[in-house]
């Protein structure tokens, strides 16, 4: 299974993103971008890869302890920036950043003591991928426009588990399938 540990924004933030890209995509050169779906707005914490069956029940075992050890916090959307000369286009993260850091943190730690490979250790940047692009393009109108967004802050209080289902209809511009496999509350709560 292909798999990633990641905090969902709840519906009502994800109408406000939804109206921003709205926006966005009506900047000069949106078609060159290929936008991410509703479906696919989440804040990555630590991607597993393909992950073998018999590894996901101490890997969800683990991330269970690590949902448990960690309080709920808050956090909202704000702001954005891209990586890789505009290959992806985000929309960054405000509120406890610290905590969320400690979160991906676990995760990835999690995942190493479940026998899951993870490569090399990188530092946590909070990003919900917007758009990508191929092939590296100027997205600076794009950061410019995201700049002065913010949505509403939510308290996140779940890690999830999320497998990822790659297209494989080889239709043009098909954004792969998320479903959660495992939910945790955060701090014992819930």
């Amino acid at each position: 299974m292909r798999l990633f540990a990641a905090v969902l924004p709840p519906d009502e933030v994800v109408h406000e993103l939804a109206s921003e890209v709205a926006e966005l995509k009506k900047l000069p050169g949106a078609d060159g971008l290929r936008w991410t779906g509703r479906p696919g707005w989440h804040f990555t914490l630590a991607f597993y890869g393909e992950v073998e069956d018999d590894l996901v029940p101490e890997l969800s075992a683990r991330l269970e302890r690590a949902a448990h050890r960690t309080p709920a916090f808050p956090l909202a959307l704000r702001g954005g920036g891209q990586f890789g000369h505009g290959r992806a286009l985000w929309a960054g993260a405000e509120g406890d950043l610290v905590t969320l850091g400690l979160l991906a943190d676990r995760t990835e730690a999690a995942a190493r003591k479940a026998g899951v490979p993870m490569g090399e250790h990188r530092r946590y940047k909070a990003h919900l991928t917007v758009a990508r692009s191929r092939y590296g393009v100027n997205v600076r109108a794009y950061v410019d426009a995201l700049a002065g967004f913010g949505s509403r802050t939510w308290t996140v209080d779940e890690l999830v588990l999320v497998r990822s289902n790659l297209p494989k209809s080889g239709v043009p511009a098909e954004q792969p399938r998320y479903e959660a496999v495992g939910r945790w509350p955060l701090g014992g709560a819930g």
